[in-house]
């Protein structure tokens, strides 16, 4: 077996990329403290080709030299918004008619496994700080609370991890 070149990938342009079709997800970062785990969550959400990101509260934006560490340029290519308080990305994602999930562990929550996903449906998926999770306020907001099943004694993953593993899921749901 043959490992491929980068020039074998088939890597779109950062211009294609914004003229392609995309993936009807929003990733919500709140108060996310890690700046190498936002530039993992632009890198990702660029292989997925979601349609942006919205950071907010203290989640550090771009240019910041840990978000570009680890982005590798997906800053360019996946739209992104800033707001000091959830409460407007809310409101937005409201009139823009998105459902509304958060990623959290939570009393009534499906697990990601049985989460089934309509096409036609826009997605804000909520990932919250790495210590605290998805605060309470987006808790009561939420149409839905998605949980990524776990075995083990942590019972806890990486943000970036559980970015990676829940888009994937989608993508797959999307596409499959």
């Amino acid at each position: 077996m043959r490992k491929l070149k980068n020039s074998e990938l088939g890597r779109i342009s950062v211009e294609e990329y914004k003229k392609a079709s995309k993936t009807p997800i929003t990733l919500v970062l709140d108060n996310v403290r890690s700046a190498l785990n936002i530039g993992s969550a632009f890198r990702t959400g660029d292989a997925f080709r979601i349609e942006r990101i919205i950071l907010c509260g203290i989640t550090a934006q771009p240019p910041h030299r840990d978000i570009q560490k680890t982005a590798l340029g997906a800053t360019d290519s996946v739209d992104w918004l800033y707001f000091k308080d959830i409460k407007d990305a809310l409101e937005l994602l409201k009139e823009e008619k998105h459902q509304l999930i958060a990623i959290e562990q939570a009393e009534e929550k499906v697990l990601l496994n049985e989460f089934q996903v309509d096409e036609s449906q826009k997605y804000a998926l909520f990932f919250g700080n790495e210590v605290k999770g998805v605060s309470q306020e987006v808790m009561d907001s939420i149409d839905i609370c998605i949980e990524i099943p776990q075995i083990g004694t942590k019972h806890s993953l990486n943000i970036s991890v559980s970015i990676g593993v829940v888009l994937w899921d989608f993508y797959v749901k999307y596409y499959a």
